[in-house]
């Protein structure tokens, strides 16, 4: 049996499709009962806990074999590092004494150990964490989310705008959530003893601009970029909903990708969704 935390996202609800697609038990985790349906439609089994529950997860875990584990994002009008630390230390707690043979965890580009750094530092700790269990583990650092431009819709579709704090020429490694889903999927169901830590990317990176010209086309209309300067990001993102202590966390984070203060690797696993697919298919989803 495969046990997925996160399987109402997009990574972890690819995990789960690419498992049900292999022909593989599957039995996803997650705290709302009412997103759950479609999942028993397909097989699934559905485990309704909060992922504070340390003993909860436990019992839940010592029900397969092999866990992906993406530690939840906190919403962002909270103090959102904090929310994810204390997500972390109870999936850890749960892990321990639970029986797992492998782990797969979805970690990111530029996760690294430091204060002020944002859920960069939270899934470096979740890395040093799953390396003290002793249980054979891969990790998969991801780059930047091509979902994450998901939000930007309505103002791309209202105003023919898009909004970023990065500039509009600045390239970045991006991928999209399915071939992430994919990867882990696979890495799950390879041989215990092969593990590793994996960068993956899309076809090419792409910048901002590339993200307004696939609105662009998908909406069969004109779609500028407005860039956000340095001095007004904190203003923005509150003014957008997030709490100051999330704000403050992603304008460092952004910080360190525009300063290119991050490992990454010469030969990453490179998937095959193009961001004007994703952006085209993310669209005709919400439609």
């Amino acid at each position: 049996m495969y046990i997925i935390l996160g399987a109402t996202g997009h990574v972890g609800s690819a995990v789960a499709e690419a498992l049900l697609s292999m022909g593989e038990p599957v039995t996803i985790i997650t705290r709302d009962a009412a997103k759950s349906e479609r999942w028993r439609q397909k097989g699934v089994e559905v485990a309704v806990a909060n992922v504070h529950d340390v003993e909860a997860l436990r019992r839940i875990f010592r029900k397969g074999k092999r866990l992906f584990l993406l530690n939840p994002p906190a919403s962002p009008d909270t103090d959102t590092v904090a929310e994810e630390k204390k997500s972390l230390a109870s999936i850890m707690a749960a892990v321990a004494g639970s029986d797992l043979e492998k782990i797969v965890a979805e970690s990111t580009y530029g996760a690294h150990d430091g204060e002020g750094v944002g859920d960069l530092g939270v899934l470096y700790e979740m890395e040093q964490k799953l390396a003290e269990t002793r249980i054979p583990y891969s990790v998969i650092r991801g780059a930047y989310y091509m979902s994450n431009w998901d939000w930007i819709l309505k103002t791309a579709e209202e105003e023919g705008r898009i909004y970023s704090l990065y500039p509009a020429d600045f390239k970045i490694p991006m991928v999209a959530p399915v071939d992430l889903g994919q990867f882990a999927a696979q890495l799950l169901t390879e041989p215990i003893d092969r593990t590793g830590l994996y960068y993956v990317e899309g076809p090419e990176p792409y910048a901002p601009a590339d993200v307004a010209n696939a609105f662009s086309e998908a909406l069969g209309k004109p779609v500028e970029t407005v860039v956000i300067p340095r001095t007004e990001w904190i203003s923005y993102l509150t003014n957008s909903g997030f709490s100051q202590k999330a704000a403050e966390a992603m304008a460092a984070m952004t910080d360190i990708t525009l300063d290119q203060k991050f490992e990454v690797s010469d030969s990453p696993v490179r998937s095959v969704t193009s961001l004007r697919e994703y952006i085209a298919g993310m669209i005709l989803s919400m439609s």
